[in-house]
């Protein structure tokens, strides 16, 4: 039996479950990573049957205090080293800053950015050591431009991207065998783009929407590549280059307006 393993959060479900698939077709065991057992064994047993492929599933609550040692430790006990590290869990929230419970904006800032480095460092630490490892960060198209509305998440994606690009070319100049890969997807159809929790829903017309599969696909290859970035979709791609070339407050002041005509 093949013994890759790839590590993947907020796997039970939406980009997260897509990203297992990608992996557990190119034959890696995955480590399922999410809230609720429940859904991640519902995954699990769906990679098993249709990969012929272990998995192994913890739940663990990305937003809570001390989650990346629990999780490092959990992997530890299974004897398992991780080859591939999918940080994909996230949480995002819609409206107005003043608005929104401040301990939810603080859980979205432990999940996003706390969680995401302290499970990067210990992974990387463990992967460095042997010489080799892959680890994809999810960011998204939000982290290269101010969003109003959206402005926590925008900022917490941002400092993935940065913190992305800045440790992979510190692994790469150690030559750590280690490769950091920052994805970006824009609008993906998961829940979302339409979940009760993160406040307002956004409706978007269907050809700025990506399906869950490709990101990943895209996402994947990328990582398994040793590429820095991978921004799905060409229009995306063309959109981020573009919104470079602009003042960084003409781009929050247009987001802002459409955003909030966007919102419902």
């Amino acid at each position: 039996m093949n013994q890759k393993f790839a590590l993947v959060t907020g796997a039970s479900e939406g980009i997260g479950f897509e990203f297992s698939k990608v992996l557990a077709s190119k034959g890696y065991n995955i480590i399922l990573v999410a809230r609720t057992l429940k859904k991640l064994q519902k995954a699990a047993n769906s990679l098993e049957e249709s990969f012929n492929i272990q998995t192994q599933v913890i739940s663990c609550d990305l937003a809570s205090p001390n989650a990346a040692q629990f999780l490092f430790d959990e992997v530890s006990s299974l004897n398992i080293k991780v080859d591939v590290l999918v940080n994909n869990a996230g949480l995002l929230l819609n409206g107005f800053f003043e608005e929104i419970d401040l301990s939810r904006q603080e859980k979205l800032l432990q999940c996003n950015i706390v969680a995401l480095t302290a499970i990067t460092h210990l992974f990387a630490n463990d992967m460095s050591k042997r010489g080799s490892g892959r680890i994809l960060n999810v960011a998204s198209t939000a982290a290269w431009m101010a969003i109003p509305n959206q402005n926590v998440y925008a900022a917490s994606k941002a400092y993935v991207l940065a913190f992305s690009h800045a440790l992979a070319d510190e692994m790469r100049a150690a030559k750590t065998g280690v490769t950091v890969t920052a994805v970006c997807p824009s609008y993906t159809d998961t829940k979302m783009l339409a979940n009760p929790e993160q406040g307002a829903g956004v409706k978007l017309p269907g050809f700025m929407i990506l399906a869950p599969d490709y990101v990943a696909k895209k996402g994947i290859e990328a990582c398994l590549a040793g590429k820095e970035n991978c921004i799905p979709g060409l229009s995306n791609r063309l959109g981020m280059a573009l919104v470079q070339l602009f003042p960084k407050m003409w781009v929050a002041k247009l987001f802002g307006a459409l955003y909030r005509n966007a919102h419902h």
